[in-house]
């Protein structure tokens, strides 16, 4: 077996982890979260929405079932690092295409093993998110912790015009198409438009910087807010087109990112959380139902919801919930409908007055889990009820 290069670890506080070259040999830097999923390493690898973050997977085996070439979730890995402990030796599945290590090395994305990175989340979890360096080029600890405080942070990063498709294209409904979506793509899934289509949705997905009127211009029954990476605070176009279009009641579903754009244009905040959700077992209640749904999770920010007390102990973020309590705003009356069970961290709102909601974690998750996928029901079921109010038909 060939002998990796050695690479060190440092966060910008100073804690330093030792171990091995893997993937590409170089330096790199970003802003250091974990990932607690057991599965998925691909799609967290290539969701953009982890674009200049550094990924710690808790999960300690890493590789074991390769790559392949249909589980991508964009068109390359977004992940800024990758830090892992035990990395396969082997990789064994039907489906793989080739091993983890050498896309990673063949997309320039450096990491490193051999890493306790049990120790590294819990430092994580306690002292929070923060920026982090990775070396295999260079294992002078401090000259890397004062680079490592020279990187851009993540509060304040508008990211989405770096992560959004360059040209207008379109997802087909599968079968007969009910009805058409006009997506903003601050950093889209490919399985968001796939459960679309799978509900007779065709999707049109077009750049972040797009208008109103060229999303109209798709003959769109609906407006889709998508994933997608940095601070909601600096993504003012985004709001201000969210706006527009809960002025005009078309039928609007956002999610993650997609649900802060839309919180923050019907005048609420945002704050970034102490080290985020990022996973896919984080448990979820759905107010309207009573479901406690498993969920997956990649966000770093949450809503700010008003008149929310800290909870004692909480560490992530302001807020208990204020249980069935309505706030009036410029388009109405609106309740959050999702809450996290970890923490009472807003997971979604919904709009009484307009044809709007949100949730804030991922129900087309490919990684699974499952528990939220009715959620494309409910946006179908949303916009077929506006459709029908309005006496519009899709044939």
């Amino acid at each position: 077996m060939t002998r990796r290069a050695g690479a060190i670890l440092v966060l910008e506080d100073g804690r330093t982890f030792h171990g091995e070259a893997y993937g590409s040999v170089g330096e790199t830097f970003g802003e250091a979260v974990f990932n607690t999923g057991m599965t998925g390493y691909q799609e967290t690898l290539t969701d953009p929405s982890y674009h200049r973050q550094v990924v710690v997977q808790t999960a300690p085996h890493i590789g074991n079932t390769g790559v392949n070439t249909a589980d991508d979730e964009s068109r390359r890995i977004w992940v800024a690092g990758y830090v892992v402990r035990d990395p396969a030796r082997v990789s064994s599945n039907w489906r793989a295409t080739g091993g983890l290590e050498d896309r990673l090395a063949t997309e320039g994305v450096v990491g490193i093993s051999g890493v306790d990175t049990r120790a590294l989340t819990r430092h994580l979890r306690e002292r929070g998110a923060m920026r982090v360096g990775i070396s295999s080029v260079d294992d002078d600890q401090r000259a890397l912790l004062a680079r490592v405080r020279q990187a851009p942070q993540m509060l304040g990063a508008d990211l989405s015009a770096e992560v959004t498709t360059a040209e207008p294209y379109v997802v087909p409904a599968e079968g007969e198409r009910r009805f058409t979506v006009a997506a903003l793509d601050l950093g889209i899934k490919r399985n968001v438009p796939r459960r679309l289509a799978a509900r007779g949705v065709t999707t049109h997905v077009l750049p972040a910087d797009s208008t109103i009127e060229q999303l109209l211009a798709t003959g769109a029954d609906a407006v889709f807010f998508s994933p997608g990476p940095g601070d909601p605070a600096t993504a003012a176009a985004p709001v201000a087109l969210a706006r527009e279009v809960l002025r005009r009641q078309v039928p609007l579903f956002g999610i993650c990112f997609g649900s802060q754009i839309l919180g923050r244009a019907l005048g609420f905040g945002t704050y970034k959380l102490g080290y985020g959700h990022r996973g896919i077992n984080q448990p979820v209640l759905d107010r309207a139902t009573g479901k406690v749904e498993v969920t997956s999770h990649n966000h770093g920010f949450a809503v700010a919801w008003p008149g929310g007390e800290q909870e004692p102990g909480a560490a992530d973020g302001p807020g208990l919930v204020v249980p069935d309590r309505v706030i009036e705003t410029e388009f109405g009356g609106v309740q959050v409908s999702h809450v996290c069970l970890n923490d009472n961290v807003v997971e979604g709102l919904r709009a009484r007055d307009v044809p709007a909601f949100t949730v804030q974690y991922h129900p087309e998750a490919a990684a699974g889990p499952h528990d939220a996928d009715y959620l494309f029901d409910r946006f179908a079921e949303l916009i077929e009820g506006r459709t029908h109010s309005e006496g519009r038909t899709n044939a």
